[in-house]
């Protein structure tokens, strides 16, 4: 296709806000289309695949430009210039590259043997990777190089996932049955779902096959009391409303008081009209819920190292010291909140990450602690590898005394 200057510009833009000012990618590209109404669907998706993808890519690219495998500072018209090379193997005809093409040659088949250089991610992290994973981690960080697929759930208060792919049909939105998760739909193509009036009216969800089976994981039952402890804006509690078939209690809580303020739009849109939000702003809120829970999710904060597909950026926002420091605050949750559950109650621990440290190491380390209070049922780990979704983790424990 031919090259508009104003989309290399936007692009550049993005990765300027991504790379130099530390911004999160999906806001950035979010802020960027607002801003420019006027794009059409094709423009949209051109800035916003292109950027995803030089975010992703960033250290395979530079080394493409210069041999080094991280620099402080990036010429990023030259990252789009070497980008679009390497994609279509021509320059873009108005921006400058002075670079030979048998150079850049030479340094793809170097790049290719490196497992850092090709998979593009920093030094500290394939060190740990191989740490934690031994020898699956190249084969699990190559899957997770990858771009992610676009996955729906049927938001089944409203809809069941045939009638829903019968509606998104007649908006020319293709999809294919997905029979890992029972309300799952996969997109046949990536577009923006968000403008149709499916979900306008409130069918459906965005949210990846593996993060749908966590609240199946907890297996709630219609009339139950819930509590959903790390809620964020909700997509998991929408999915335990739905399979509560809209009845009992969910107590979706959040340290954010704008996730849950998000949580009750998304909950009006969807029609889950059993869910309570409450502010976590000090252990008094956890301890006033202590014995009161049938269920708990417990859907940490972690590194997200199995869902960098669709977060490339935070490859190069994360940093060991952050890592350690989330472990921390897993520890002290799944010990502080478990007190929320009766004696008979069942919770669920759950991470986005495929890393043992934050994954089954924390559940051992918290049984060991109280040995005669909790047992573990069942733990589930699912790999990008092995199922070409997101990488998560999780543990059913009930509580015995």
């Amino acid at each position: 296709m031919k090259l508009h200057r104003v989309l290399i510009k936007a692009v550049v833009e993005c990765l300027d806000e991504i790379f130099n000012q530390g911004k999160y990618a999906d806001k950035v590209i979010e802020q960027s289309l607002k801003s420019n109404p006027k794009w059409g669907a094709r423009d949209r998706a051109f800035i916003a695949e292109n950027t995803y993808e030089i975010v992703r890519n960033k250290r395979y690219l530079n080394y493409l430009l210069s041999e080094e495998s991280e620099t402080e500072k990036i010429n990023l018209e030259q990252l789009f210039s070497i980008y679009w090379y390497d994609k279509n193997q021509v320059f873009p005809e108005n921006l400058e590259f002075n670079f030979l093409k048998s150079e850049i040659e030479t340094r793809k088949v170097k790049a290719n043997k490196i497992l850092k250089i090709k998979v593009s991610i920093p030094d500290w992290l394939d060190e740990l990777g191989k740490i934690e994973l031994g020898e699956n981690w190249e084969k699990e960080i190559t899957a997770l190089h990858q771009t992610a697929k676009v996955v729906l759930r049927a938001n089944t208060i409203k809809s069941t996932k045939i009638d829903l792919q019968r509606v998104l049909e007649s908006e020319s939105i293709e999809t294919i049955v997905h029979d890992v998760a029972a309300d799952a739909l996969i997109l046949k193509e990536r577009g923006n779902v968000f403008k149709s009036d499916a979900f306008k009216n409130g069918l459906f969800e965005v949210q990846d096959i593996s993060s749908q089976l966590v609240a199946s994981f907890l297996a709630p039952t219609a009339g139950m009391r819930v509590v959903d402890a790390c809620a964020g804006a909700g997509g998991k509690t929408l999915h335990l409303s739905a399979l509560m078939q809209n009845k009992g209690l969910i107590i979706a809580m959040d340290t954010g008081a704008w996730k849950l303020k998000e949580l009750k739009k998304r909950a009006a849109r969807a029609g889950s009209f059993n869910i309570e939000t409450r502010e976590i702003t000090s252990n008094k809120v956890i301890k006033r819920l202590a014995n009161t829970a049938d269920r708990l999710l417990l859907d940490v904060p972690c590194s997200g190292m199995g869902v960098l597909r669709r977060n490339p950026d935070s490859k190069w926002k994360l940093s060991v010291d952050t890592i350690e420091r989330t472990k921390i605050m897993q520890a002290e949750i799944i010990c502080n909140y478990a007190t929320m559950l009766k004696i008979g109650g069942k919770m669920v621990y759950a991470t986005c990450s495929i890393l043992p440290s934050e994954n089954e190491r924390q559940v051992q380390n918290f049984l060991s602690k109280f040995p005669t209070e909790y047992k573990l049922i069942e733990e589930k780990k699912i790999s990008p590898l092995e199922t070409g979704f997101d990488g998560f983790y999780m543990a059913l424990i009930e509580r015995i005394k």
